[in-house]
Protein backbone atom coordinates (compact mmCIF):
# COMPACT_ATOMS: atom_id res chain seq x y z
CA UNK A 1 0.00 0.00 0.00
CA UNK A 2 1.43 3.35 -1.11
CA UNK A 3 0.47 6.39 0.99
CA UNK A 4 1.01 10.06 0.16
CA UNK A 5 1.09 12.66 2.97
CA UNK A 6 0.72 16.37 2.24
CA UNK A 7 1.85 18.43 5.25
CA UNK A 8 0.82 22.04 5.75
CA UNK A 9 1.63 23.97 8.94
CA UNK A 10 -1.20 26.26 10.07
CA UNK A 11 -3.29 23.29 11.22
CA UNK A 12 -0.51 21.65 13.23
CA UNK A 13 -0.95 20.83 16.92
CA UNK A 14 -0.37 23.85 19.17
CA UNK A 15 0.21 26.49 16.46
CA UNK A 16 -2.00 29.59 16.32
CA UNK A 17 -0.02 32.60 15.11
CA UNK A 18 2.07 33.76 12.14
CA UNK A 19 5.13 33.72 14.41
CA UNK A 20 4.55 29.97 14.81
CA UNK A 21 4.60 29.17 11.10
CA UNK A 22 6.74 31.76 9.29
CA UNK A 23 10.53 31.56 9.00
CA UNK A 24 12.03 34.15 11.34
CA UNK A 25 9.06 34.06 13.69
CA UNK A 26 9.92 33.79 17.36
CA UNK A 27 8.28 30.37 17.66
CA UNK A 28 8.93 29.05 14.14
CA UNK A 29 11.56 26.52 15.21
CA UNK A 30 9.16 25.08 17.79
CA UNK A 31 6.53 25.03 15.04
CA UNK A 32 8.83 23.01 12.80
CA UNK A 33 9.28 20.41 15.51
CA UNK A 34 5.54 20.27 16.13
CA UNK A 35 4.88 19.83 12.42
CA UNK A 36 7.37 16.97 12.26
CA UNK A 37 5.76 15.31 15.30
CA UNK A 38 2.28 15.47 13.71
CA UNK A 39 3.61 14.01 10.44
CA UNK A 40 5.45 11.26 12.30
CA UNK A 41 2.18 10.33 14.01
CA UNK A 42 0.54 9.98 10.59
CA UNK A 43 3.46 7.88 9.33
CA UNK A 44 3.15 5.55 12.33
CA UNK A 45 -0.55 5.16 11.64
CA UNK A 46 0.09 4.38 7.99
CA UNK A 47 2.66 1.73 8.91
CA UNK A 48 0.21 0.13 11.32
CA UNK A 49 -2.30 -0.09 8.47
CA UNK A 50 0.22 -1.92 6.31
CA UNK A 51 1.78 0.86 4.22
CA UNK A 52 4.82 -0.33 2.28
CA UNK A 53 5.76 3.08 0.84
CA UNK A 54 5.14 6.53 2.33
CA UNK A 55 5.97 9.81 0.62
CA UNK A 56 5.70 13.07 2.55
CA UNK A 57 5.45 16.40 0.73
CA UNK A 58 6.40 19.49 2.77
CA UNK A 59 3.59 21.73 1.51
CA UNK A 60 3.89 24.89 3.61
CA UNK A 61 5.40 28.24 2.63
CA UNK A 62 9.08 27.71 1.80
CA UNK A 63 8.43 23.96 1.81
CA UNK A 64 11.55 23.46 3.94
CA UNK A 65 9.83 23.26 7.31
CA UNK A 66 9.93 19.61 8.37
CA UNK A 67 12.99 18.68 10.42
CA UNK A 68 14.30 16.01 8.09
CA UNK A 69 16.67 14.32 10.54
CA UNK A 70 13.82 13.63 12.96
CA UNK A 71 11.29 12.58 10.31
CA UNK A 72 10.26 8.93 10.62
CA UNK A 73 12.80 6.84 8.67
CA UNK A 74 10.04 4.96 6.85
CA UNK A 75 9.05 8.12 4.97
CA UNK A 76 10.63 9.72 1.92
CA UNK A 77 10.49 13.53 1.93
CA UNK A 78 9.81 15.95 -0.94
CA UNK A 79 11.34 19.23 0.20
CA UNK A 80 11.94 22.70 -1.26
CA UNK A 81 10.46 24.88 -4.00
CA UNK A 82 9.43 25.80 -6.59
CA UNK A 83 7.38 22.68 -7.23
CA UNK A 84 5.22 22.37 -10.32
CA UNK A 85 2.33 20.92 -8.30
CA UNK A 86 2.97 22.63 -4.97
CA UNK A 87 0.97 21.02 -2.19
CA UNK A 88 0.40 17.85 -4.24
CA UNK A 89 3.87 17.54 -5.76
CA UNK A 90 4.65 13.90 -6.41
CA UNK A 91 1.05 12.69 -6.12
CA UNK A 92 0.17 10.20 -8.87
CA UNK A 93 -2.58 7.63 -9.47
CA UNK A 94 -0.14 4.98 -8.20
CA UNK A 95 -0.89 5.98 -4.58
CA UNK A 96 -3.63 4.15 -2.73
CA UNK A 97 -4.61 7.04 -0.44
CA UNK A 98 -3.70 10.55 0.62
CA UNK A 99 -3.40 11.95 4.15
CA UNK A 100 -3.47 15.71 4.81
CA UNK A 101 -1.73 16.91 7.98
CA UNK A 102 -1.73 20.47 9.35
CA UNK A 103 -4.42 21.81 7.00
CA UNK A 104 -6.48 24.97 7.60
CA UNK A 105 -9.74 26.51 6.41
CA UNK A 106 -10.17 28.81 3.42
CA UNK A 107 -9.97 32.60 3.23
CA UNK A 108 -12.82 34.29 5.08
CA UNK A 109 -13.67 31.25 7.19
CA UNK A 110 -13.74 31.40 10.98
CA UNK A 111 -10.69 29.22 11.41
CA UNK A 112 -7.21 29.32 12.91
CA UNK A 113 -4.84 31.09 10.47
CA UNK A 114 -7.52 30.78 7.78
CA UNK A 115 -6.49 31.85 4.28
CA UNK A 116 -6.25 30.50 0.75
CA UNK A 117 -2.68 29.89 -0.38
CA UNK A 118 -1.44 33.51 -0.21
CA UNK A 119 -2.85 35.17 2.87
CA UNK A 120 -4.67 38.42 2.23
CA UNK A 121 -3.79 38.71 -1.47
CA UNK A 122 -6.38 36.07 -2.42
CA UNK A 123 -9.77 37.26 -1.23
CA UNK A 124 -11.79 34.30 -2.48
CA UNK A 125 -11.70 31.27 -4.75
CA UNK A 126 -14.37 29.15 -6.41
CA UNK A 127 -14.27 25.71 -7.97
CA UNK A 128 -17.27 25.33 -10.28
CA UNK A 129 -18.82 28.33 -8.46
CA UNK A 130 -18.39 26.67 -5.07
CA UNK A 131 -16.25 28.59 -2.53
CA UNK A 132 -12.97 26.76 -2.09
CA UNK A 133 -9.51 27.04 -0.62
CA UNK A 134 -6.59 24.69 -0.28
CA UNK A 135 -8.69 21.79 1.00
CA UNK A 136 -11.15 21.87 -1.90
CA UNK A 137 -8.53 22.23 -4.61
CA UNK A 138 -6.28 19.53 -3.13
CA UNK A 139 -9.25 17.18 -2.76
CA UNK A 140 -10.39 17.78 -6.35
CA UNK A 141 -6.89 17.18 -7.72
CA UNK A 142 -6.47 13.95 -5.77
CA UNK A 143 -9.93 12.75 -6.77
CA UNK A 144 -9.18 13.43 -10.43
CA UNK A 145 -6.17 11.10 -10.10
CA UNK A 146 -8.31 8.46 -8.43
CA UNK A 147 -6.59 8.86 -5.06
CA UNK A 148 -8.98 9.20 -2.10
CA UNK A 149 -8.21 11.68 0.67
CA UNK A 150 -8.48 9.27 3.59
CA UNK A 151 -7.63 11.54 6.54
CA UNK A 152 -7.29 15.25 7.26
CA UNK A 153 -5.88 16.73 10.49
CA UNK A 154 -6.21 20.40 11.38
CA UNK A 155 -8.40 22.69 13.45
CA UNK A 156 -12.12 22.01 13.76
CA UNK A 157 -12.94 24.50 10.97
CA UNK A 158 -10.63 22.68 8.56
CA UNK A 159 -12.21 19.36 9.52
CA UNK A 160 -15.69 20.70 8.81
CA UNK A 161 -14.53 22.10 5.47
CA UNK A 162 -13.02 18.75 4.49
CA UNK A 163 -16.12 16.72 5.27
CA UNK A 164 -18.25 19.24 3.39
CA UNK A 165 -16.24 18.28 0.30
CA UNK A 166 -16.22 14.57 1.11
CA UNK A 167 -18.03 13.11 4.15
CA UNK A 168 -15.94 9.94 3.85
CA UNK A 169 -12.78 11.76 4.95
CA UNK A 170 -11.80 10.81 8.50
CA UNK A 171 -10.78 13.95 10.36
CA UNK A 172 -8.79 14.82 13.47
CA UNK A 173 -9.41 18.17 15.16
CA UNK A 174 -6.14 19.03 16.92
CA UNK A 175 -7.43 22.42 18.15
CA UNK A 176 -10.67 24.39 18.29
CA UNK A 177 -10.96 27.88 16.87
CA UNK A 178 -11.54 30.85 19.21
CA UNK A 179 -10.43 33.46 16.67
CA UNK A 180 -8.20 33.59 13.63
CA UNK A 181 -5.16 33.73 15.90
CA UNK A 182 -6.40 31.88 18.99
CA UNK A 183 -7.54 28.35 19.72
CA UNK A 184 -8.30 25.87 22.46
CA UNK A 185 -5.54 23.30 22.12
CA UNK A 186 -5.69 19.56 22.59
CA UNK A 187 -2.72 18.29 24.62
CA UNK A 188 0.15 17.39 22.32
CA UNK A 189 0.25 13.70 23.25
CA UNK A 190 -3.52 13.35 22.89
CA UNK A 191 -3.50 15.08 19.52
CA UNK A 192 -0.75 12.90 18.07
CA UNK A 193 -2.30 9.74 19.41
CA UNK A 194 -5.54 10.73 17.69
CA UNK A 195 -3.73 11.32 14.39
CA UNK A 196 -2.00 7.95 14.57
CA UNK A 197 -5.15 6.06 15.52
CA UNK A 198 -7.32 7.77 12.90
CA UNK A 199 -4.82 7.20 10.09
CA UNK A 200 -4.36 3.55 11.08
CA UNK A 201 -8.12 2.94 11.19
CA UNK A 202 -8.94 4.84 7.99
CA UNK A 203 -6.25 3.20 5.88
CA UNK A 204 -7.05 -0.26 7.19
CA UNK A 205 -10.66 0.11 5.99
CA UNK A 206 -10.96 0.32 2.18
CA UNK A 207 -13.47 2.86 0.88
CA UNK A 208 -16.06 0.59 -0.71
CA UNK A 209 -19.15 2.76 -0.42
CA UNK A 210 -19.71 2.11 3.25
CA UNK A 211 -20.01 5.10 5.60
CA UNK A 212 -16.68 6.33 6.91
CA UNK A 213 -16.00 7.38 10.50
CA UNK A 214 -14.59 10.82 11.26
CA UNK A 215 -14.10 13.16 14.18
CA UNK A 216 -16.35 16.19 14.13
CA UNK A 217 -15.59 19.58 15.67
CA UNK A 218 -16.42 18.30 19.17
CA UNK A 219 -14.04 15.36 18.91
CA UNK A 220 -16.92 12.88 18.54
CA UNK A 221 -17.12 10.27 15.81
CA UNK A 222 -19.60 10.71 13.00
CA UNK A 223 -20.37 8.95 9.71
CA UNK A 224 -20.98 10.09 6.18
CA UNK A 225 -21.22 8.79 2.65
CA UNK A 226 -18.18 8.96 0.38
CA UNK A 227 -18.15 11.41 -2.48
CA UNK A 228 -19.24 10.35 -5.94
CA UNK A 229 -16.13 11.77 -7.60
CA UNK A 230 -15.14 14.93 -9.44
CA UNK A 231 -16.00 16.02 -12.99
CA UNK A 232 -13.30 15.55 -15.63
CA UNK A 233 -12.99 19.32 -16.02
CA UNK A 234 -13.79 22.20 -13.70
CA UNK A 235 -13.64 26.00 -13.62
CA UNK A 236 -11.39 27.76 -11.13
CA UNK A 237 -12.04 31.43 -10.35
CA UNK A 238 -9.91 33.62 -8.07
CA UNK A 239 -10.63 37.09 -6.74
CA UNK A 240 -7.42 39.00 -6.00
CA UNK A 241 -7.00 41.98 -3.74
CA UNK A 242 -5.21 43.81 -6.54
CA UNK A 243 -6.69 44.45 -9.96
CA UNK A 244 -3.10 44.54 -11.27
CA UNK A 245 -2.75 40.81 -10.59
CA UNK A 246 -5.98 39.98 -12.42
CA UNK A 247 -5.03 42.20 -15.36
CA UNK A 248 -1.59 40.61 -15.71
CA UNK A 249 -2.97 37.07 -15.58
CA UNK A 250 -5.11 37.79 -18.65
CA UNK A 251 -1.90 37.39 -20.65
CA UNK A 252 -2.01 33.64 -19.98
CA UNK A 253 -3.93 31.73 -22.69
CA UNK A 254 -7.27 30.44 -21.43
CA UNK A 255 -7.58 32.93 -18.58
CA UNK A 256 -10.67 35.13 -18.82
CA UNK A 257 -11.91 38.08 -16.80
CA UNK A 258 -14.96 37.90 -14.53
CA UNK A 259 -14.54 41.42 -13.13
CA UNK A 260 -11.65 43.81 -12.52
CA UNK A 261 -10.19 41.64 -9.73
CA UNK A 262 -11.42 38.17 -10.66
CA UNK A 263 -10.15 35.77 -13.32
CA UNK A 264 -11.03 32.21 -14.20
CA UNK A 265 -9.94 29.28 -16.32
CA UNK A 266 -11.15 25.75 -17.06
CA UNK A 267 -9.33 22.43 -17.04
CA UNK A 268 -8.89 19.19 -15.15
CA UNK A 269 -8.27 19.80 -11.43
CA UNK A 270 -4.59 18.75 -11.61
CA UNK A 271 -4.07 21.10 -14.57
CA UNK A 272 -5.83 23.88 -12.65
CA UNK A 273 -3.57 23.26 -9.67
CA UNK A 274 -0.48 23.46 -11.89
CA UNK A 275 -1.62 26.69 -13.57
CA UNK A 276 -2.70 28.21 -10.25
CA UNK A 277 0.89 27.82 -9.07
CA UNK A 278 1.93 30.10 -11.93
CA UNK A 279 -0.78 32.58 -10.95
CA UNK A 280 0.62 32.73 -7.42
CA UNK A 281 4.14 33.34 -8.66
CA UNK A 282 2.85 36.23 -10.79
CA UNK A 283 0.96 37.65 -7.80
CA UNK A 284 4.02 37.33 -5.56
CA UNK A 285 6.19 39.18 -8.08
CA UNK A 286 3.65 41.98 -8.43
CA UNK A 287 2.70 42.51 -4.79
CA UNK A 288 5.59 41.35 -2.57
CA UNK A 289 3.14 41.23 0.32
CA UNK A 290 3.56 39.24 3.52
CA UNK A 291 0.64 36.93 4.42
CA UNK A 292 -1.71 37.20 7.40
CA UNK A 293 -2.15 40.98 7.13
Amino acid sequence: MRIYISADMEGITGLVDADDVQPGGRDYERGRRAMTDDVNAAVRGALRAGATEIVVNDAHGPMRNLVSDTLHPAARLIRGKPKTMGMVEGLTPAFDAMVCVGYHSRAGAHGVLSHSFMGHEIEDMWLDERPTGEIGLVHASAAAMGVPVAVLAGDDAACQEATAWDPAIATVAVKYVRSRFAAELRPDAESRAAIEETVAAALATPRTGEPSASEDSTGERSTGEPSTGEPSTATLAVRWQSSAVAETLLGIPGVTQVDTRTVQTTGTPPDLFRQFGVWMRVATALTNQAPYC
